[in-house]
């Protein structure tokens, strides 16, 4: 069986390997827009998280297997058709995940300095589309929209010490634009409550633990939380438990000292919504929002934000909008519900389309951390081999795979980067790093990428 899979992030490798692992002859390709493979292990974990690219490994173990093969540089949907990968293969996996962010849909999100939390992370991390962001980093105030894990990743990032970051693989622009940054106070607001934070207890702490950088709560959002949390599941009492201590504890010995009197400061503000962003003078800068204030209807991870009337406003040159990632439809020929965000699917295969079917963040929406990809794509590639096993998946025809994919983008003036490709990149950004001091200098340009490969 010839089994291609689109997207070379997390879902489609995990998606490859499983069908590898438990199928002896099935064939598997591996389609990437990008030259460059891993997706947002790449370009969404933060730098200064080296431990969790660490899968990179396993997957080039995968995609270095004589059963699997990697074509980078091929856009699916406009380089090769839907319909022209299922006459090509058994079986169609989409993995290309969420290359959108959700809108605030607020007067005054436009305005410059206002951007995604999507942009700036692909800005930092050298996604070549956002390489040239050039933020405006020379307010003293931030505010991040959003209580997640990305929303926290970004606050850290502004307000490492340059010393840590220059030790990871930020790229060479954002580490000179961070050098020159002003902003000082990072405020993370969210619409809901304490009890409703989305980020993990991992990176509140690291957060609290930032040198430099004190966080400023206000005790009345947390007085009589512990009582509320007391049955709540243990996870999110241990979180709650930690912004409790963090807000109530006053600083007592040298090292808490020393964070009280920290030059930089990030603080959580709840039960906020926005409502516009409001704009300078001549009506081209952020210069601050407005936001509503909210009351909770209902308790735990289900609480609706009820706005009460009341707003306030808030001074900031900076804002980050983090509230969600978003699939977009990749091709007329794939179904895509576009309230939900995702193709309708049950367990992967989807619906009304046999031979076709979707792993990862375009298949659940964009929730959870790379090992909920594993699993999910796991679920996936099982279903591609039981409908292998039970014969639903006709294999009888035999199918051409790259072979006809090849002839249909050479037709097309398009030029395909293998695996071999990449390791030259790989080895020429490693060769970079290592003269900066840093595990890798990105090459964000992909006709760079293409011209030290001889493309």
């Amino acid at each position: 069986p010839r089994v291609c899979v689109v997207g070379s992030g997390p879902a489609g490798f995990y998606t490859a390997q499983h069908i590898l692992k438990h199928h002896g002859g099935a064939r598997v390709d591996i389609y990437e827009k990008l030259p460059v493979p891993f997706g947002l292990v790449r370009f969404g974990v933060a730098p200064d998280h080296p431990e969790v690219k660490n899968v990179i490994n396993a997957f080039t173990q995968t995609a270095r297997s004589e059963r699997c093969a990697y074509y980078g540089n091929v856009t699916v949907g406009k380089d090769v058709t839907v319909s022209e990968l299922r006459q090509a293969y058994h079986a169609v996996v989409l993995s290309y995940g969420a290359e959108d962010n959700q809108v605030l849909g607020i007067p005054g999100e436009n305005l410059s300095g206002v951007y995604s939390a999507r942009e700036f992370v692909g800005w930092y991390n050298g996604l070549p589309e956002n390489r040239d962001l050039k933020p405006n980093l020379s307010c003293e105030t931030a505010l991040i929209l959003g209580h997640g894990n990305v929303a926290l990743d970004i606050a850290r990032i502004l307000l490492s010490p340059l010393s840590l970051l220059r030790k990871t693989d930020i790229t060479e622009g954002s580490l000179a634009s961070l050098a020159c940054s002003k902003v000082k106070r990072v405020w993370l607001v969210g619409r809901r409550g304490p009890l409703q934070v989305a980020f993990t207890i991992k990176e509140l702490r690291e957060m609290i633990n930032l040198p430099g950088a004190r966080p400023v709560l206000n005790p009345a959002d947390f007085t009589g939380l512990e009582n509320a949390v007391k049955d709540a599941p243990r996870p999110r009492k241990r979180l709650t438990e930690l912004m409790i201590k963090t807000a109530l504890e006053k600083p007592k010995d040298k090292t808490m000292e020393a964070q009280a009197a920290a030059p930089r400061e990030w603080g959580l503000k709840f039960q906020r919504s926005p409502q516009e962003v409001l704009p300078t003078a001549d009506g081209r800068q952020a210069r601050g929002i407005r936001m509503a204030l909210t009351r909770l209807e209902g308790s735990g991870d289900s609480a609706k934000a009820v706005p009460t009337g009341d707003v306030e406003e808030l001074e900031c040159g900076l804002v980050l909008s983090s509230i969600g990632y978003r699939s977009l439809p990749l091709d007329p020929a794939v179904p895509f519900d576009t309230q939900r965000g995702i193709i309708p699917n049950s367990s992967g295969r989807v619906e009304g389309v046999p031979g076709l079917y979707c792993s990862g963040w375009v298949k659940r929406g964009p929730t959870g951390v790379i090992i909920t990809t594993m699993n999910d794509s796991f679920d996936t590639a099982q279903s591609v081999l039981e409908d292998l096993q039970v014969g639903t998946l006709d294999v009888s025809t035999s199918r051409e795979g790259f072979g006809a994919v090849e002839s249909i983008l050479r037709s097309r003036g398009v030029r395909p980067v293998s695996f071999s490709d990449w390791e030259k990149i790989d080895a020429a950004e490693v060769a970079r790093g290592k003269a900066a001091g840093k595990p890798r200098e990105k090459i964000v340009d992909p006709q760079e990428m293409l011209r030290l490969i001889g493309h």
